[in-house]
């Protein structure tokens, strides 16, 4: 069973804040970060680290912009150091591939994208074999690293049977809130750097559970390019950034 341990985050206010951040009484945030392509992973990690900001780390084996994948051996150093700095760790599932539908009671369809690989009906005890797996993984890697008992659907798309056999297995599922969702994984042609940073800034509000990634292999102007800007404008706007508590946000 995944310990239920929860450290909360501390942030400083950065020196440079755009000028359409307004200063305000802030609030909390939630930051939580998917597996994703990892090409902006160590940029990202720094950005956080020098703004002393922890996130709720989602963790799926997926494929890399290196040609591995995110849980394979070569990302070790990069979870244990994550680990290190305080932030916490949750399932995003073992293969990363999406749950369509339900099947009586107890089954739910886990279907992959990727052609060839199909679909399975998961039974109690295996979907719970699949939300462990990659916590599993990450023990061996840090085994002190802080493990949350909550879980993410890719997608965020998560059926009844999914969210009531996860919580046999002491999983709470957790989405991101409207607000929340940063646009990493939107088409940069159609929703430039600049557009995500002003939504961000206009529309963020107290209690709102963020979304982002450590890269989106499909999105040619990275995020991670504006992030520090606006990192530095919610701190200016009196935010500061907490872990998920581990019965998560509804």
């Amino acid at each position: 069973m995944m310990r239920r341990r929860a450290l909360l985050g501390a942030a400083t206010i950065g020196l440079a804040t755009p000028a359409f951040a307004q200063p305000g009484q802030g609030g909390t945030l939630y930051l939580t970060i998917d597996t994703g392509w990892g090409r902006e992973a160590e940029q990202i990690a720094a950005l956080l680290r020098e703004r002393h900001i922890l996130a709720t780390l989602f963790l799926a084996d997926e494929p890399t912009f290196r040609g591995d994948r995110s849980l394979g051996a070569g990302w070790a150093p990069f979870w244990q150091a994550r680990a290190a700095e305080g932030h916490a760790f949750a399932s995003h599932t073992w293969r990363h591939w999406y749950f369509s539908d339900d099947s009586g009671r107890d089954r739910v369809r886990y279907s992959s994208r990727r052609r060839g690989e199909g679909s399975e009906l998961l039974t109690p005890d295996s979907l719970c074999a699949e939300l462990a797996h990659p916590i599993r993984v990450l023990r061996e890697m840090a085994p002190d690293a802080a493990v949350l008992p909550l879980w993410r659907a890719p997608g965020g798309r998560v059926t009844p049977n999914a969210r009531r056999m996860a919580a046999g297995c002491g999983l709470s599922h957790q989405g991101w809130s409207r607000g929340g969702f940063l646009g990493d994984e939107l088409d940069s042609a159609t929703h430039p750097n600049d557009t995500l940073l002003r939504q961000a800034l206009g529309g963020i509000r107290d209690g709102e559970v963020l979304l982002m990634h450590w890269g989106v292999r499909s999105r040619r102007e990275p995020m991670a390019n504006v992030l520090g800007a606006m990192l530095d404008g919610l701190l200016h706007r009196g935010f500061r950034f907490a872990l998920l508590p581990p019965q998560g946000i509804a």
